[in-house]
């Protein structure tokens, strides 16, 4: 009697020890599939306008790719690669520099989209009317530069600071030929309204991001004016984290690659989005493109 009562509690027991290894399997197995896809981007603009487009694109991407999608703001460009780094961030939308700063430090790493601008991509250099400079069309006429004042925007911006000191450096310019210390403004934004304001005879700027505040009257022309556009260059594009791969599967790289290819301007939702993000469409692009902005990188020693 008591074999056959040790036994029947050694199977309930047994059986619901498997009950509770189940139900945690099920749980894991479940949290992982609800685990969001990070999203963030460097914060080369005023941080309301890029909380307003990534938000809508999380939104999209949600619904394209059946995952949790959320957007998380960083404070600064080194702060989106540390992010990237570690894994905190799976999806970013980076510049030129900060793009090949983040991939080199995480193998794997993929870039996979990018604007059709981004292959050709341009900086200007703007100022301040009062300065006297007037535009100018080529690399040699960056020399009249010399003795004025200078803002770049972030230091690890690629439109805002390395293309534009490459190109200045290629006019046998050095930042010592500058009055008083080169500035960094942090963002486009910020580069623009301080030149606007006569702190600086001059601003490197991100091309796009002057189009889009002209047409929008942010600038006050009588106070400002281009004055130099720079050759073209590979620049901004999304990276992915190889992480994605375990959480998601082998092919989800792809998928999100081809939620950004599938972008359309014809359909009214798809095509608020691309003017958010000043596209007119999305193409594919590779970790190759960016050869020639890592070899800068090396050169002015932003990148060891």
């Amino acid at each position: 009697m008591k074999k056959v009562l040790l036994s029947g509690l050694l199977l309930l027991l047994l059986s619901s020890v498997a009950c509770s290894l189940g139900t945690s399997g099920t749980s894991t197995t479940s949290e992982t599939e609800a685990r969001p896809l990070i999203t963030g981007a460097i914060p080369d603009q005023d941080p309301q306008k890029l909380q307003r487009q990534y938000t809508k694109l999380a939104t999209y991407l949600e619904t394209e790719l059946d995952v949790p999608v959320e957007y998380k703001p960083v404070t600064d460009y080194a702060a989106a690669v540390t992010a990237f780094k570690v894994g905190d961030l799976d999806l970013v939308w980076f510049g030129g520099l900060t793009g090949v700063q983040a991939r080199l430090q995480v193998p794997g790493a993929q870039a996979i989209a990018q604007r059709e601008v981004d292959e050709k991509f341009h900086s200007v250099f703007v100022s301040n009317r009062k300065s006297g400079i007037t535009p100018f069309g080529s690399i040699a006429d960056l020399k009249q530069l010399k003795g004025h004042t200078l803002t770049f925007g972030s230091e690890s911006s690629t439109s805002g600071r390395l293309m534009p000191q490459y190109f200045l450096q290629q006019a046998g310019l050095k930042l010592e030929d500058f009055k008083g210390e080169v500035g960094f403004s942090g963002d486009h934004d910020k580069t623009i309204k301080l030149v606007e304001a006569g702190t600086y005879d001059i601003g490197a700027v991100n091309e796009k991001v002057w189009v889009k505040r002209v047409g929008s009257k942010e600038i006050d022309l009588d106070k400002v004016q281009v004055i130099w556009r720079s050759p073209a260059y590979y620049d901004y594009h999304w990276m992915i984290h190889p992480q994605v791969k375990q959480r998601y599967g082998p092919d989800f790289v792809k998928k999100v690659q081809d939620a950004f290819l599938k972008l359309d301007s014809n359909v009214p939702e798809q095509k608020e989005i691309l003017e958010l993000l000043e596209a007119n469409k999305f193409i594919s692009t590779e970790n190759s493109n960016y050869a020639q902005i890592e070899a800068i990188g090396r050169k002015i020693g932003k990148i060891k």
